[in-house]
């Protein structure tokens, strides 16, 4: 996008909307709005520790998602400023779900500590090369988030765990915000860049996977153990399809987008090795 100062400006007023909802709204503790007390009475299964453990080790990620995000839009005030105030409310994520592994006694101090060893001994990269690419993977990023939580919150209510119910409320909320932020945020690029913008989704969709596939082990077989992840079919139903009818982008639209990027591999092979090589995980999130 063309750094226009009414487009600077257009980006500010959308983080301000953003913020001032997540402070009037949305603003919650770690020590006060979870049900902690509930968990001796629960009696938390070690399925629910190894679902709660993969989104715990996703999300302390955080230190390289904002670092590396932040440097890619450190010049772009509205978004810089999101993605540090992003960093805030998704290190909440980890940090309660890392308590409830260790208030639940499901994992000791020597397991959290391995966990945490184990992320730091890998650094997240980015995965697109333009802030406009990274706000299309953040849209689709957060919105398998958020339906991966709501399913959990879901079977929480259903099964009667108000501790896990509450924590993926708290969490999932935040996520739905955050893809409503990237959502907004291509808006204003379809505005002004059509063409382009749609060829930047549709080449973020083409080599989408989510952030814990290339750093936690066994990341797809420990999604299908633990119930914790979402298909690909529900990725395209409940993220991809409602994502292109919010943007008003027509399916006819997007599968010419997609046909152009393949013409474009065919001509230029060795420009697009990323999505040669990858390996698209069976499960999302």
């Amino acid at each position: 996008m063309a750094e226009t100062q009414n487009i600077r400006d257009r980006v500010y007023r959308t983080y301000l909307d953003f913020l001032e909802t997540a402070e009037k709204k949305r603003r919650w503790s770690v020590f006060d709005d979870v049900p902690w007390d509930a968990l001796d009475a629960l009696k938390a299964t070690e399925t629910s520790a190894e679902c709660v453990e993969i989104f715990c080790a996703e999300e302390l990620y955080v230190p390289d998602y904002s670092s590396k995000g932040l440097e890619l839009v450190r010049s772009r005030f509205g978004i810089a400023w999101f993605q540090t105030c992003w960093a805030f409310e998704e290190s909440k994520h980890g940090l309660v779900f890392r308590e409830y592994l260790s208030r639940s006694g499901l994992r000791t101090k020597a397991e959290v500590d391995a966990l945490e060893a184990g992320i730091c001994a890998k650094i997240w990269k980015l995965p697109f090369e333009t802030p406009r690419q990274m706000v299309c993977y953040g849209a689709l990023q957060e919105g398998a988030t958020y339906i991966a939580y709501k399913l959990q919150k879901d079977k929480a209510r259903a099964a009667g765990d108000t501790v896990m119910e509450a924590m993926f409320h708290l969490v999932g909320r935040d996520e739905a915000a955050h893809g409503g932020f990237y959502r907004a945020i291509i808006e204003l690029e379809l505005a002004q860049d059509r063409q382009p913008t749609i060829a930047d989704l549709a080449e973020v969709l083409s080599n989408f996977k989510m952030p814990g596939a290339d750093l936690i082990p066994n990341y797809n077989q420990r999604l299908r153990a633990s119930g914790a992840g979402i298909s690909p079919r529900m990725f395209v139903e409940r993220v991809v399809q409602p994502l292109l009818t919010t943007l008003q982008i027509s399916r006819q639209e997007f599968k010419q987008a997609l046909k152009r990027r393949e013409l474009d591999i065919q001509a230029n092979p060795d420009a697009d090795s990323r999505s040669r090589n990858q390996q698209r995980p069976g499960r999302i999130l």
